[in-house]
């Protein structure tokens, strides 16, 4: 048998052992996902056949107006993920997020305490809410560190101003915008669940519906052939620390509504937060992150957490839960890339 023969006999071979290793890991990362879902699709037959109401109607508006909080702050990670790449230590995150909601709530309440209308107050929350947003930007692009570590400092600095503007203490409010968000309806609807409903559909559009939107996945997913493209990298990610940064501000607003006051501890949502950023990936056919899927990942957490209460389990249940999702989700998308990264 000649040289070449041989060599080329070899490269067939070797050809079909990385066709079949990353065929293999496909058929891994659809076995977890399909997984995934069947285990979802079980805990909502157990709560649908133990839970007393869990289907109502009532009962799952209920669940609709209790997530309109973290899924608007959901939209603003999902948005610095897709721009800023999905891999977990490197790619875009924003843990600063449910700090910056913080901070803004406080700044809403505060000045609404203080005799101003609701113009200026939202104004002003919506300007602190993207201010943290660019800082986050300026570490990230600017100064190139870590979008992990910049944004982990950046949660600090929120909360610190937090603290210092109210001295830890909680800061009631009322206001006529407050007051249609806490008792408007519509159609049966309360404002709040509408709320949810609304900015969903703006985000779904801007995101799925628009060149821009194409643009975003470009940046997050190729960067080097959206710089070859002529695309603004640096220009694209800063906008999705901004946009998260927005999305604090108008949770910010709702949270107020909520519970007609600011209170300290909204860091805790982070892991709510993270958890049903990651885990719209589930249910995105090609395992990226996507505003559907952040949406239905929102309302699964909404009615997990609404479950255990009917359930009488403690709520302690629900972070544990979320802390597993997030290994899951990790384990779900490192197959994902695993697979494409071999063809």
């Amino acid at each position: 048998m000649s040289a070449t023969v041989l060599h080329t006999e070899v490269g067939v071979s070797d050809e079909k052992q990385a066709a079949a290793k990353s065929a293999g890991r496909r058929f891994g990362a659809l076995v977890v996902r399909l997984g995934a879902i069947a285990a979802f699709a079980a805990i909502m037959a157990y709560f649908v056949i133990f839970a007393p109401g869990f289907t109502s109607t009532f009962n799952l508006i209920n669940v609709v107006e209790q997530s309109a909080i973290l899924g608007v702050l959901a939209y603003g990670m999902t948005a610095v993920i897709i721009g800023g790449g999905s891999d977990v230590t490197e790619g875009g995150i924003d843990l600063s997020i449910a700090a910056n909601m913080g901070l803004c709530a406080a700044v809403y309440a505060t000045l609404l305490s203080m005799g101003y209308g609701d113009l200026l107050s939202v104004l002003a929350a919506i300007a602190v809410g993207m201010a943290v947003g660019a800082l986050n930007a300026l570490a990230v692009v600017g100064l190139g560190i870590l979008p992990l570590l910049a944004t982990l400092a950046v949660l600090n600095v929120a909360a610190g101003m937090e603290l210092t503007l109210t001295q830890n203490t909680v800061v009631g409010a009322s206001s006529p915008l407050l007051g249609v968000l806490v008792s408007g309806s519509f159609l049966g609807v309360s404002a709040l669940a509408w709320a949810l409903i609304v900015f969903s559909a703006i985000m779904i559009v801007v995101v799925h519906g628009t060149s821009f939107g194409l643009r975003l996945y470009a940046v997050g997913g190729h960067p080097e052939a959206a710089r070859a493209a002529g695309l603004s990298v640096p220009f694209y990610v800063s906008f999705t620390y901004v946009l998260s940064g927005f999305c604090a501000a108008v949770a910010s607003i709702l949270t107020v509504s909520r519970l007609s006051a600011s209170t300290p501890g909204s860091g805790e949502l982070l892991l709510s937060v993270l958890a049903a950023a990651l885990l719209g990936t589930v249910f995105s056919r090609r395992f990226v992150p996507t505003m559907g899927g952040t949406l239905l990942s929102v309302l699964f957490i909404g009615l997990l957490a609404n479950g255990f209460q009917l359930l009488n389990v403690s709520s302690y249940w629900v972070n544990g839960v979320q802390g597993a999702l997030i290994l899951l989700v990790v384990a779900i998308t490192s197959f994902a890339r695993g697979s494409e990264g071999s063809r």
